[in-house]
């Protein structure tokens, strides 16, 4: 670790507390956000000298705070301040015990406020993504907007935008009560989960740019799970997301191309964070309260349990996915679904299942992709070759659609008769 790394971590750790707390003292984003900053930036110059505080979130806020009201007097008087850090805030002890007390009984609740602030319904969700990156995990915009593949000049406008949004809805600031606290987290898991998704979806090309974004949303996890221990969906949650991101190194071949879960390395696999995520979906199922985080957690757990493809439990998967329809209907959870069926009943009863979702899923790259492939192993090759170039077609990255031309290379080789020759 450099001379400087402790510090860029401790300021990581601390950010959500730290920028939680700011807001709901000035009830302003960018008010917050520029207080945190410029106490981050004193933090670099006295900490190196000082050593670390005891606790360092307490110690920024109270830096923060005393930065933000600072600048407005100066605004208000229009007079230097002295620059003195100690004239400002040091590490007296107590100081620091006076921002525990402020803040210790707020904890929970000014990183969940400062969470679902970013997650706000009216925001869309790419808005929520970026806006949750930028003020909670502290990426730079240019950071987000590469991780996107877009300008930074876009991605400064989508957040300018965000912030905005959120001072038009007058979002409240007061302690949320039980109900509106279980909403507010079942909000902020699913944008942590989008987080993930944009991470995963990754392909060859992008993976050096969005691949940390899978890992910051396990960060904010095992951040909210730390604040609630005892919810199983969270549990399920950070659990799902361990199990998937497990995977990442066998995702992919040597040339970028993607790698099906059962063509996959399984000696690739991240034996830690499977541990870690098998045990968090164990203790979540024995809490008896299933949700749509925890089902998929488990069916990821089957696959991480199977030290070879054939000894997958398809029929489980496909139980589990039968009780995720009830739970959370979707196109895409029968789609899914569908694969265990072929793995127990047949590609016959797969198609015949998937058939009706067609005017519903008919610009997913994935049902066209498994349609095909479903056709191919009833040797309806013409049909699947309809379905394979429409799943080009639809393609998101340049990995999926790689490999869905292997699956017409096979089908070209297969239609061409054995020992023809081409005419001269």
């Amino acid at each position: 670790m450099t001379d400087t790394a402790w510090i860029d971590a401790a300021l990581t750790s601390a950010r959500p507390q730290a920028v939680g707390a700011l807001l709901r003292y000035f009830r302003d984003l960018d008010t917050a956000e520029e207080a945190f900053q410029n106490a981050s930036l004193r933090a670099l110059k006295s900490w190196p000298q000082n050593g670390p505080p005891r606790d360092a979130a307490a110690w920024l806020i109270m830096v923060g705070r005393n930065a933000a009201i600072d600048e407005v007097r100066r605004e208000r008087w229009k007079a230097p301040l002295p620059e003195d850090d100690q004239a400002i805030s040091d590490l007296d002890d107590a100081e620091e015990q006076l921002a525990e007390r402020l803040d210790g009984s707020h904890y929970r609740d000014d990183i969940l406020r400062l969470l679902f602030i970013c997650c706000h319904p009216e925001l869309p969700a790419t808005q929520q993504i970026a806006l949750a990156l930028r003020i909670v995990s502290g990426l730079t915009v240019k950071q987000i907007a590469r991780a996107f593949l877009v300008s930074e000049a876009a991605m400064e406008q989508r957040i300018t935008r965000a912030k905005a949004r959120i001072a038009e809805a007058a979002v409240p600031f007061e302690t949320p009560g039980a109900v509106e606290r279980a909403e507010r987290l079942l909000a902020v898991a699913a944008m942590i989960y989008l987080i993930f998704n944009e991470g995963y979806s990754v392909s060859g090309d992008t993976a050096a740019a969005r691949g940390a974004l899978s890992e910051e949303a396990i960060r904010l996890a095992r951040l909210l799970l730390r604040l609630f221990p005892s919810e199983p969906e969270i549990m399920g949650l950070a659990a799902l997301l361990l199990l998937q991101h497990a995977r990442t190194a066998a995702r992919f071949d040597a040339t970028g191309e993607l790698i099906l879960l059962e063509d996959q390395d399984r000696a690739l696999w991240n034996q830690t964070m499977i541990a870690e995520g098998l045990a968090l979906i164990d203790k979540a199922m024995r809490h008896r309260k299933s949700g749509p985080y925890q089902i998929q957690a488990a069916i990821a757990a089957l696959h991480a349990r199977a030290e070879r493809p054939e000894d997958t439990d398809w029929r489980q998967i496909d139980l589990l996915y039968s009780a995720l329809e009830l739970m959370q209907p979707s196109p895409v959870v029968t789609l899914n679904r569908a694969v265990a069926v072929s793995k127990v009943k047949g590609a016959e009863a797969a198609l015949e299942m998937i058939e009706p979702l067609a005017p519903r899923l008919s610009n997913y790259f994935h049902f066209f992709g498994v349609r095909g492939a479903f056709l191919m192993q009833l040797n309806r090759n013409d049909e699947a070759r309809v379905a394979f170039d429409r799943a080009i077609a639809l393609a998101n990255t340049s990995a999926e659609a790689a490999h869905i031309r292997k699956h017409l290379d096979r089908l070209m080789r297969d239609s061409t008769p054995k020992g023809t020759k081409s005419a001269k």
